[in-house]
């Protein structure tokens, strides 16, 4: 589950710094969130799949990536259509597509290596405080690839829950994804603490 999802590559994005790209990350992933109009949030959108292809990623690399959201997207924009009305769904769905794709574009481009590089050296003012910078990198790091993990286990049960006939109970989804996902963070626990020990 842990293994890298870098794609080899020669692009500009690939050659950029792991830093960059994180602050990147977290400046759209803010911005988009201060942004009131769904409009300019799909511009955004469309600029993180500018940069897909710019990267050298097909339409199947891309579409890869927010695959496995479709149901949850839906699910959003229906609670939002219910609660407020179409043009708040699609703020939504919008902002939450441009999150993930960026994130994923972030994880394709960037070795796990240079990402956990980055962060330790970004951390490294706050060691006399008591952060460990090597932990706390290696937390973000997972916590990025989780992204689109959880995205993939979440259309695997989705497929098989879909084959017994229950695609429409939103348990029979919810309740193994949630188990897969604990299962999942316990393993990624026991590798930063089997780290720690290095």
């Amino acid at each position: 589950m842990i293994a890298g999802l870098y794609r080899d590559g020669n692009s500009v994005l690939h050659r950029a710094q792991a830093g960059a790209k994180i602050l990147a990350m977290v400046a759209l992933g803010t911005g988009v969130f201060l942004i009131p109009d769904w409009p300019v949030v799909s511009l955004v959108l469309v600029s993180v799949i500018v940069l897909y292809r710019i990267s050298g990623f097909g339409w199947a690399t891309m579409t890869a990536q927010i695959k496995p959201m479709f149901w949850l997207l839906a699910i959003f924009f229906a609670v939002q259509l219910w609660l407020n009305d179409w043009q708040a769904g699609l703020l939504v769905i919008t902002r939450i597509a441009a999150i993930v794709m960026f994130a994923s574009l972030v994880t394709l481009t960037t070795k796990t290596s240079d990402m956990l590089a980055s962060l330790e050296r970004a951390m490294r003012p706050l060691k006399p405080l008591g952060v460990n910078p090597e932990k706390v990198s290696l937390a973000i790091s997972m916590v990025l690839r989780f992204i689109p993990v959880i995205a993939t286990v979440a259309s695997e049960i989705r497929d098989a829950q879909r084959a017994r006939g229950l695609d429409r109970s939103i348990l029979a989804m919810i309740v193994p994804l949630i188990i897969r996902t604990l299962k999942m963070a316990d393993d990624v626990a026991d590798a930063i603490e089997a780290r720690s020990f290095d």
